[in-house]
């Protein structure tokens, strides 16, 4: 089959990646300049943060063999088994940043970056898809691994319905904070992550002590209430505020860059139960971290499970 992938997110990837190695031509497209979606890392200067995803944990043997290979293949390693409590679970990342997994999964595929879908319609021999220059795709099938009001508006045009549930899903918002550091800060307590530290921020991360960065560096995310009530504002004005609200973690060390960055939809707040859905009368799939579980790995698994419904087809 000819299956196109719309999203280049961790989701996206997993499936393309089963696909493609089940012999399908496989096609992913992606609006964004890169790939990745959330497993998103940029450099500052020297300094390397990650600032979507912070780190992902495994308790299904199904994503642990695919964890395993990366661990092996050097993709990632481990950080650490909780924060501030051992709870067993190994935390990994990237090893060269959460972006680094998006891009070893990517490299076998043919991905499309830039690229704007803007309907998905059935079509008498499969799914034709149009993108904001004009031009249109024709597949077999397709994934759309976008979130779900971005899906929605992506769908308006055809006559597939989406139920209920998925069409009213609503997401949590995340504002977040990269700060590069002049030295260490001694208030983020090993092994440099802090959870729900205080009413402004959800996470703040090392990307030091992490292993990613070869300077201090820190992220900050927050809270989703907090995240609403300013994510409207300009960028500069909430750079300004989150670098106030992270002062007393900062210790002595002083903030020499910043960049403040916005996650409209960070958190799917009630997942579909079920790691992906079809339309009942078109080849049109959905997946990604609004199935199945909002974490990353969730986001796997969901994407495993669609091309596996697509092989079994």
């Amino acid at each position: 089959m000819h299956i196109a992938v719309i999203g280049a997110g961790l989701s996206g990837l997993m499936a393309a990646n089963e696909l493609h190695r089940a012999h399908h031509t496989v096609t992913v497209f992606d609006k964004g300049r890169g790939v990745g979606g959330r497993l998103a890392t940029r450099r500052i200067d020297t300094a390397v943060l990650d600032h979507g995803a912070q780190f992902f944990t495994v308790r299904s043997p199904q994503f642990a063999e695919h964890v395993d290979a990366w661990l092996q293949e050097g993709v990632v390693h481990e950080w650490c088994q909780g924060f501030g409590e051992h709870d067993g679970h190994s935390r990994y990342v990237g090893s060269q940043g959460m972006a680094a997994i998006a891009k070893h999964l990517a490299t076998s595929l043919d991905v499309r970056v830039n690229c704007t879908a803007v309907s998905v319609l059935p079509s008498p021999s499969g799914v034709e898809i149009t993108f904001d220059d004009g031009t249109t795709h024709s597949c077999d099938a397709v994934v759309v691994t976008s979130p779900i009001p971005q899906t929605v508006a992506l769908l308006a045009q055809s006559v597939i319905e989406l139920p209920q549930q998925l069409h009213s899903l609503e997401y949590d918002c995340t504002l977040g904070l990269l700060a590069v550091l002049n030295s260490s800060s001694h208030n983020i307590p090993a092994p440099g992550g802090v959870q729900n530290p205080d009413d402004t921020f959800s996470f703040i991360g090392d990307n030091l002590a992490k292993g990613i960065s070869p300077m201090p560096a820190l992220t900050f995310h927050a809270h989703p209430h907090w995240s609403r009530q300013h994510f409207e504002h300009e960028l500069e004005h909430i750079q300004d505020l989150l670098i106030h609200a992270a002062q007393p973690w900062l210790g002595s060390a002083d903030v020499i860059s910043s960049q403040a960055k916005k996650w409209r939809y960070a958190t799917p707040q009630q997942p579909w139960a079920e790691p992906f859905w079809k339309a009942p009368h078109a080849p049109v799939f959905l997946a990604g971290d609004a199935f199945a579980g909002p974490k990353i790995e969730g986001a796997a698994l969901s994407g495993l499970a669609v091309a596996q419904a697509l092989m079994s087809a």
